[in-house]
């Protein structure tokens, strides 16, 4: 088990003064947090962003309609006003991740070796906070198209201008080529402080070459020619395996839980079923993983004689809890893991790679099937009915339905379950599977959130030159690399 530190602000309590010299202490300013707290602390709070069904927060499991709600629909249907939902999505990644990253930086640069750490180790964990920040950097650019870059984050600076998306997103990739460069892998990094890999750098290694290919990847049709260079010089070095993968386990108990069981179950709600156009899908492909994503339910109340079955919501409408499937019971436990990369995606995006020319080796056929086969091997621990799923018509690479996007689209939202953001932005991407708006629906599916509404008060003059740069603040507004 990973042992995860919360970050709390330090308060000083002074009792009385006994001491003459006790009246020269400075009692208002709590004492430097160690750069290593400040970093467990913001991939902590990545990490429950990223994996949260709190529709406050993260509503990405509806966008790529993987999940539907109950009682309570707005999300389903594209209300992400009534909740701040793009305001506490931008906070949780500018304040609570990047800010603290920052700061773990700074700290780490003038006090790193106090801790004991010779230069190589002091490296690494700059180059490791380097990866996080460009990640997470790489996940507001995927959201919102332009935002705050080269004046965040900065001391005096309370309006901060908005930077072109683009050229934000390449300059990313050039900072990850430096904290790769940098990374020596012989050598250690944070320890226990490190809840994704345990410090282990050749790991860290791994995932800031999968996050490179990703990244290059999403570039493909609008500059394909970094696109190309950047996934082939990552394709050798990605992540490949299960035990590899980029994740965080979490405790049993509050506040180190997954948020999963903290919505799901902590809170005694039953907001959300399994959405028929997901569930609809694996049934259709006798999927072998559906009894790990969801429960099944007796449909003699629906259909008058007595079946299990796994049954989804209608997608944006009311449904009843009762009457269709749950989420599945492991995913629910407070100690299941969050990921934020692993296998599957790596394998996935070598079969687009393939497919657009570049050269990572392989075949698309290969990695689609590899692909699958490492999704079943994390979701089910063994690969019984691989072959027999693979043998489908509907299913093997040769004869699946449609263009290559439509056969990697279709299994890739598949095996991105409970990943929701990373669903969406490869419906995004590749325009598969084919999702439909409900009929009540704000919108249509939206390809990003609006800015803040804070943003749009308080930094109104740098709003409204992103808003206009970008083509409008609307959800149905395509980013920078979503040309088709």
């Amino acid at each position: 088990m990973k042992k995860i530190l919360s970050f709390f602000l330090v308060v000083l309590l002074f009792a009385s003064c006994t001491k003459l010299e006790d009246l020269n202490k400075n009692i208002k300013d709590p004492p430097k947090v160690p750069g290593e707290t400040l970093f467990t602390a913001a991939q902590k709070r990545l990490f429950d962003q990223m994996v949260t069904p709190n529709v406050n927060l993260n509503i990405w499991r509806m966008f790529v309609q993987q999940w539907t709600e109950t009682t309570y629909t707005d999300e389903s249907n594209y209300d992400i006003i009534t909740r701040p939902i793009p305001g506490d999505h931008w906070n949780q990644l500018y304040v609570a991740v990047l800010k603290n990253l920052d700061e773990s930086s700074k700290v780490l640069t003038a006090t790193g070796n106090l801790a004991g750490d010779n230069k190589a180790v002091l490296t690494n964990k700059l180059a490791i906070v380097e990866v996080m920040t460009v990640y997470s950097y790489s996940i507001l650019v995927e959201t919102f198209g332009n935002v705050p870059y080269t004046q965040a984050l900065k001391t005096g600076v309370l309006l901060p201008k908005y930077d072109d998306g683009l050229t934000v997103y390449k300059d990313l990739i050039t900072r990850l080529n430096a904290a790769i460069a940098q990374m020596d892998q012989s050598q250690g990094s944070f320890g226990m402080a490190d809840n994704m890999y345990h410090g282990d750098v050749a790991k860290w290694y791994m995932f800031a070459n999968s996050l490179k290919m990703r990244m290059g990847m999403l570039l493909s049709d609008v500059e394909p020619t970094l696109a190309k260079t950047t996934v082939e010089a990552a394709a050798p070095f990605v992540i490949l395996s299960n035990g590899d993968n980029a994740s965080l386990a979490y405790q049993a108990a509050q506040p180190n839980d997954n948020p999963v069981y903290e919505n799901l179950v902590a809170s005694g709600r039953n907001d959300f079923v399994g959405a028929n156009t997901f569930i609809d899908k694996m049934n259709s492909l006798n999927d072998p993983r559906l009894p790990y994503f969801f429960t099944q339910v007796d449909t003699s109340t629906v259909i008058g004689t007595h079946k299990l079955a796994y049954v989804g919501g209608i997608y944006g409408a009311s449904n009843d809890f009762t009457q269709y499937s749950h989420v599945a019971d492991q995913i629910k436990l407070p100690t299941f893991e969050a990921l934020i990369f692993d296998a599957e995606e790596s394998e996935f995006l070598l079969a687009e790679g393939v497919e657009r020319g570049f050269s990572v080796g392989g075949t698309a056929a290969s990695h689609y099937t590899t692909a699958i086969t490492r999704s079943l091997e994390y979701w089910k621990g063994d690969t019984l009915g691989l072959h027999a799923y693979l043998a489908q018509p509907t299913v093997a690479y040769a004869s699946a339905t449609g263009t290559w996007k439509q056969k990697i689209g279709e299994q890739k939202w598949i095996g991105l379950y409970n990943r929701g953001f990373e669903a969406w932005t490869t419906w995004r991407m590749l325009d598969f599977p084919t999702l439909v708006a409900p009929p009540d629906a704000k919108s249509e599916i939206p390809v990003r959130l609006t800015y803040p509404v804070v943003e749009q008060t308080l930094n109104a003059a740098n709003f409204g030159a992103a808003a206009t740069a970008i083509g409008g603040d609307a959800v149905t507004t395509k980013l920078f690399w979503d040309k088709y």
